[in-house]
């Protein structure tokens, strides 16, 4: 499943030191945590589906490779959680899209990693500075510091991304590019089903 799945907080940017980290998934926990979802009667098949999409938006920004890589943790690290893989995959785009989704992605202000954590903030989470660097982790902890906002916004998902940049004309800002990169992964997304179903259509006529 995980072999599939690779293959198929700050809002200012600026001064971004830029470098790729290599990364090795595992696949047991997430096999135990799918069983998991799929016991309690959840469909992953929406969850599935989005993870092309955003693999081909996140390769417009790094290499193909590292972009699947992203891609499956968005989904991996949403599981079991109120949100989607989308939700993740537009806040890294809003955070470092503009630096080649980087793991070692520092701004100016000292926020860390591809989603862009303060250290406090990630520490507050149970994760140190460095480990801001990993992939998987910086992860974690931005789905637990997109949880927290959660309860700050009362429930609106829309609320608490904004409070994951902040508040003021900086989080204003970051709203907008969060919404156009969201609608980058839907079209993409809109995309894929297009070209599905016309394949679907020539098999079915006898043309493929």
């Amino acid at each position: 499943m995980a072999a599939m799945l690779l293959l198929g907080v700050s809002c200012d940017q600026s001064h971004i030191r830029q470098a790729q980290t290599p990364v090795v998934a595992g696949d047991s926990e997430l096999d135990r945590e799918i069983r998991r979802v799929m016991e309690k009667g959840i469909n992953l098949e929406e969850r599935r589906s989005q993870v092309p999409a955003i693999a081909a938006t996140f390769s417009l920004r790094t290499e193909p490779r590292r972009a699947r890589w992203l891609a499956a943790l968005c989904y991996l690290k949403t599981l079991g959680t109120p949100f989607m893989p989308i939700d993740l995959a537009e806040i890294a785009l809003a955070e470092t899209g503009g630096h080649g989704l980087s793991g070692k992605a520092v701004s100016h202000k000292g926020a860390l990693g591809v989603w862009q954590l303060m250290p406090r903030r990630a520490m507050s989470h149970g994760y140190s500075p460095d480990d801001m660097e990993n992939d998987e982790k910086c992860a974690e902890a931005a789905v637990r510091e997109l949880a927290s906002k959660l309860e700050m916004a009362k429930g609106d998902l829309v609320k608490a991304k904004k409070f994951y940049c902040g508040t003021g004309p900086e989080a204003d800002a970051y709203e907008v590019k969060r919404r156009q990169f969201r609608k980058e992964i839907m079209d993409s997304l809109a995309g894929n089903k297009t070209a599905g179903t016309e394949t679907r259509r020539m098999k079915v006529a006898g043309v493929l």
